[in-house]
């Protein structure tokens, strides 16, 4: 035994061979915690004074190889100032070159995914083994943050600086077979055969097979492109990732810089770039955000398998409906390996739900997602049937008709009667009360909510909404089935709108105050993307459709009268209805707050329409002039304060789900970390100073809570700040 630490251990081999393992005790991964980092510099040091080791391999006792550096301990470092984050910095670099540096070759044998500071560690060895099944990565640039323990400089040595600049600024995790090919790893071997190699590997470089020197040489020296290569290469480069990532993402373009700068210097001065320059972006706030979303991310993740553990397993599953939604839902499921049934009353609807599948499917098999085999498979997953014969053996039934009470609850209670008494009913219902479904129902407490988002195969989120009467195991079931889908369940209560719609419509309604007031639509739609929305709320209206934002709103109304009931006073209508009374539905019908055209795709594309514009200037009372900043509190303000109070009504349980509900459901800006992060970083007392402003103006819809004033006056946060435990 060379080392025993409470993570890390090094024996050494009757051969000679050191194995030094990762295995974190009390975990299910390895992540490179503070902890972890010491006890790697101590195992290194071990080593160093071992006698007789002719070779080192390192890997792990987990499923994972090293997941990455442990986030939990980011909000608290990033506090610190800028110095003390390149001393961290140069620190790690220096542990990590004393692995490049041993005075014998390494090989590191990747056994499962090796992310992030774990990437660092194998790109540190001389020679890299992979199992086939496992994946390798840089995703910093997804937290706000790029490489900072080497990963900008050995990576482009390593497979040239094109590779790693798509590595890096895209922060994706590769599989095997593509780290092969860019020469990331030298071989790539099945799971139990991967120690085998590595010790093989060894045996090579030890024989004078293959030069471990010259390998560490590559990664220690300049990078072999002359002054034209560069400026092709990074300036390209630049180009095309500014347009990926957009203006509020700064990481994946400051990475190629550091690549760059570091370009033409040795190992220790192109570390010292890259040290600053990670310390620069760990400082910012869309790093402070991206970093609190992972943690809320992981929060609801673990809620939901909490949940996933104790439900009845969902084998089969029925889905009532074969429109688009339908058939998006039944794509879905059997795309993810769980059969269903979709029943319509017409054959034409379930060929269009099938039709809708395929499309789909046939997308997964262009882009080599899905062999042709996975797709005739996926296919037969979906069993369209006229008729309720095969619903005694469903575990799961997702209604999805239309959204109309009395059609919904027809429907529910027909189909209760055909299932097995343990069978979970659900609605996929975006407004209607699930209390009020569940009326008629014998058994309520089998029964609950199941919200999809449109388009189903794109967007992450599942509400599920908990009733009255509705039972944990039901929970537990959806939320189970949810997870086998792929996508990411957010369990709420029930009340009108749920928690995503209930919060999504004060925006509406803030936006029908300003056009009303005369703000021109188009410019509110620009100042809202350019504060970092995909779309702004006439274009999201549009694309919603008119109807389903009229039916909605009714729906907001008389469930929150003295805030969400809208009467706009130049004629009693608003601007949205007036579009839908012109029969101006959105892209549904090709005129809305905009026209639509074609495009080369074949996807809709937005025009400026002057009779729309004609048509809201019907809705205008009076002519205000607003400001970028005035139309932003304007909208962002109705929409925080209905987070908050679906929080403090306790439809949501915690800040973390109702700010990822709101990003994965309804496009929150991430890099603003969602809703109660944004109202965070404002300050409370601000934005409660803002919002008792424009309450004045404007009315309820403004108005903050009492417990939100008391919050503001305590000066409390929504999430715990960090800053004076790590201080």
């Amino acid at each position: 035994m060379i080392y025993q630490g409470n993570a890390i251990t090094v024996v050494q081999r009757d051969d000679g061979i050191a194995m030094l393992t990762f295995d974190a005790q009390d975990e299910s991964v390895n992540t490179l915690s503070s902890k972890m980092i010491e006890e790697f510099e101590a195992a290194l040091a071990a080593l160093g004074e071992a006698a007789n080791v002719k070779g080192l391999v390192i890997t792990s006792a987990k499923d994972a190889f090293i997941v990455g550096a442990d986030i939990t301990e980011f909000h608290g470092m990033f506090r610190r100032d800028e110095d003390f984050l390149v001393d961290m910095n140069t620190r790690v670099h220096g542990i990590f070159n004393t692995l490049e540096d041993l005075p014998f070759p390494s090989v590191a044998a990747i056994n499962g995914l090796a992310l992030g500071g774990g990437c660092e560690i194998t790109l540190a060895c001389d020679f890299r083994v992979m199992s086939d099944s496992a994946k390798l990565g840089l995703p910093e640039t997804k937290l706000g943050i790029l490489p900072g323990w080497g990963g900008c400089v050995r990576l482009p040595r390593l497979i040239g600086a094109d590779n790693a600049i798509e590595w890096i600024s895209g922060g994706t995790e590769n599989r095997a077979d593509a780290a092969l090919k860019v020469g990331a790893v030298d071989a790539v071997v099945s799971g139990d055969a991967l120690e085998a190699a590595a010790l093989d590997i060894l045996g090579r470089a030890n024989a004078g097979e293959l030069d471990h020197q010259a390998r560490r040489s590559v990664k220690q020296s300049p990078l072999m492109l002359n002054a034209i290569e560069q400026m092709m290469v990074f300036e390209t480069a630049k180009g095309y990732v500014a347009g990926k990532a957009g203006p509020h993402y700064p990481a994946p373009i400051e990475a190629i810089k550091v690549i760059q700068k570091g370009a033409g210097e040795g190992r220790e001065r192109a570390q010292a770039i890259e040290a600053k320059a990670f310390a620069k972006l760990a400082k910012t706030d869309v790093c402070y955000h991206l970093v609190g979303l992972f943690l809320s991310d992981q929060l609801v993740k673990k809620k939901g398998k909490q949940y996933a553990n104790q439900a009845a397993a969902v084998n089969k599953t029925a889905v009532l409906g074969a429109g688009i939604m339908g058939g998006g839902i039944a794509y879905q499921s059997a795309y993810k390996g769980t059969p269903i049934l979709m029943k319509d009353i017409k054959e034409e609807a379930l060929q269009l739900g099938l039709q809708e599948a395929r499309k789909l499917l046939g997308k997964q098999l262009e882009r080599g997602r899905l062999s042709s085999d996975q797709v005739a498979e996926a296919l037969s997953n979906i069993r369209p049937t006229l008729s309720y014969g095969d619903f005694g053996d469903v575990d799961l039934v997702v209604e999805a008709v239309v959204e109309n009470p009395k059609v919904k609850e027809a429907v529910l209670a027909e189909v209760e009667g055909l299932l097995d008494d343990n069978a979970t009913l659900t609605s996929n219902t975006s407004t209607i009360s699930i209390d009020r479904l569940a009326a008629n129902l014998k058994r309520p407490e089998n029964f609950c909510g199941m919200h999809f988002f449109n388009p189903v195969h794109r967007m992450p989120l599942v509400e599920v909404i908990r009733g009255e009467k509705t039972s944990d195991a039901a929970v537990a079931a959806t939320v189970a089935y949810a997870r086998q889908m792929g996508k990411t369940p957010v369990v709420v209560n029930d009340c009108p709108g749920f928690l995503v719609n209930r919060v999504l419509f004060p925006y509406f309604g803030g936006f029908s105050l300003l056009v009303e007031q005369g703000a021109d639509f188009e410019r509110v739609d620009k100042v809202m993307e350019k504060f970092g929305w995909p779309m702004g709320p006439a274009y999201l209206l549009d694309v919603v459709g008119m109807d389903t934002a009229v039916h909605a709103q009714a729906v907001m109304a008389e469930g929150f009268p003295d805030r969400m009931a809208q009467e706009a006073k130049n004629g009693g209508k608003t601007a949205i209805q007036r579009m839908y009374d012109e029969d101006r539905l959105g892209q549904k019908n090709g005129k809305g707050f905009y026209r639509y055209e074609e495009d080369k795709k074949g996807k809709p594309k937005k025009v400026s329409d002057e009779q729309a514009h004609a048509l809201v200037e019907e809705a205008v009372d009076t002519r205000g002039e607003f400001s970028d900043d005035d139309i932003i509190a304007r909208m962002m303000v109705p929409l925080c304060m209905e987070a908050v109070r679906c929080l403090e009504d306790g439809i949501v349980a915690t800040p973390a789900e109702a700010d990822m509900a709101l990003i994965y459901g309804i496009g929150f800006p991430p890099f603003r970390g969602g809703a109660l992060h944004y109202i965070d970083a404002l300050g409370v007392e601000t934005f409660v100073a803002q919002a008792e402003t424009l309450a004045e103006e404007l009315g309820p819809l403004y108005r903050p809570t009492e417990r939100l004033r008391d919050m503001a006056a305590k000066g409390e946060r929504f999430y715990p700040d960090t800053s004076e435990s790590d201080q």
